[in-house]
C-alpha cells in the first residue's frame, strides 16, 4: 500500500499567508475530505500538491517517490480542477484514447453514461455531461492518488450519488482527497475529515467540531 505524504507546505500572496506549514497523509484505499470556506486556500493547496503551483516551501512523496513538478508525479498524482480541463473540439472517444493507457479503457468506454457520447465533442457536452467525463477518466487512470477538487460541481443530485458510490468501488485502488462545498457528500464520502482555516489544517473527528470551529451554523449541532 502506497502513501502520499503531504509535509511542511507554506505559501503567501501578497504579504498574506495562506498556507502554513500544512502536513497530511492520504492511504491509497482511503477517502480523505478537505473542507473549508471560500478563500482559504484548499484549491491551492491541491494544486502544490499536485504541481501545478509553485509553494513557498514543501515536501510531497507518493509511496516512495518525491514528487517536485507535475513530471515527477505523472501516472502517481492526477488532479480535477474546478474548471473544465479537457479541448473542446475533440470527440470523447478520442480524449478517452490520449488520457488512458490502453489497460484502463475499457470500464470507461462500455461505461452506461458515457457510450451515448463518445462520438460528440467535448464542446457539444452539456457541463454535467463534462464533469462526468472528466471525473470518470480519473478514476480509471493508473494514477495511485487522485485529488478531486469540486467535483460534484454542475452535476445533479442523482449523479451526485451515483458519482460517490463510484468513488467508493474504486477506492481499494486510490488514495483520494477531495474537496467540494457540498459538505454533506463530503462529510457521507470520507473516511477522515480535515478542515482548513486561517492557513491551518486539521483533522476532524466529528460533526460538532465543524461547528465549533465556525464551518457549520449551530443548527448543524
Amino acid at each position: 500500500m502506497k502513501t502520499l505524504h503531504v509535509d511542511s507546505i507554506r505559501k503567501s500572496f501578497q504579504n498574506r499567508v495562506i498556507l502554513s506549514d500544512i502536513y497530511l497523509t492520504c492511504n491509497q484505499g482511503e477517502i480523505v475530505g478537505l473542507l473549508g470556506r471560500n478563500g482559504m486556500g484548499k484549491s491551492t493547496l491541491l494544486k502544490i500538491i499536485f504541481g501545478s503551483e509553485k509553494a513557498d516551501q514543501k515536501f510531497v512523496r507518493a509511496g516512495s517517490r518525491i514528487v517536485r513538478n507535475i513530471t515527477d508525479g505523472r501516472k502517481l498524482i492526477n488532479y480535477l480542477p474546478q474548471e473544465n480541463f479537457m479541448p473542446n473540439g475533440v470527440r470523447i472517444q478520442k480524449l478517452i484514447d490520449l488520457f488512458l493507457e490502453p489497460q484502463h479503457r475499457q470500464g470507461i468506454l462500455e461505461h452506461d453514461y458515457i457510450k451515448p457520447l463518445l462520438y460528440k465533442k467535448n464542446g457539444d457536452l452539456s457541463g454535467g455531461e463534462r464533469r462526468i467525463v472528466e471525473i470518470l477518466l480519473l478514476l480509471h487512470s493508473k494514477a495511485d492518488f487522485l485529488l478531486l477538487d469540486e467535483p460534484f460541481n454542475g452535476l445533479s443530485p442523482v449523479l451526485r450519488d451515483y458519482i460517490c458510490e463510484y468513488i467508493r468501488q474504486l477506492t481499494p485502488q486510490k488514495g483520494i482527497i477531495i474537496s467540494d462545498h457540498d459538505y454533506v457528500n463530503i462529510i457521507k464520502l470520507s473516511d477522515r475529515m480535515l478542515l482548513l482555516k486561517d492557513g491551518h489544517l486539521r483533522e476532524v473527528k466529528a460533526h460538532t467540531e465543524l461547528v465549533e470551529l465556525g464551518y457549520l451554523p449551530k443548527s448543524h449541532s
